[in-house]
């Protein structure tokens, strides 16, 4: 903001025109659609060449619209494939726990099972 360059200029520009052409995109809740949360995970075990991390990730849906999810390079390096699956079914389980208790503060009281 101090130093303003046109390359910099034209990034905001670019942005800002991308935002335009996006604005109608979003996360559609239907109606009569079911608001049971429900997830799936999966694991790459030693995915990586460099450092021999796995790659996980989770995605999680509220009804058939997907709500939340993350994909990338598992912290600590998984010793298998079970192993890692399993770091990424913990992820996957927090994260549903934690939409389950902001669901809860929302006043939407969740009366079912959550699966995985």
């Amino acid at each position: 903001m101090h130093a303003p360059t046109e390359s910099r200029l034209a990034a905001v520009k670019r942005i800002l025109r991308y935002l335009k052409g996006t604005s109608s995109y979003g996360i559609h809740l239907t109606r009569g659609s079911s608001l049971s949360l429900h997830g799936f995970t999966d694991a790459e075990w030693a995915g990586s060449v460099d450092d021999r991390k796995s790659t996980g990730g989770y995605i999680i849906f509220l009804g058939t619209t997907p709500v939340s999810w993350k994909s990338g390079k598992q912290r600590t390096i998984a010793r298998s494939s079970t192993e890692a699956e399993y770091k990424a079914l913990a992820d996957g389980t927090a994260e549903v726990l934690w939409l389950h208790y902001l669901l809860t503060n929302l006043c939407f009281s969740p009366s079912f099972v959550t699966t995985i």
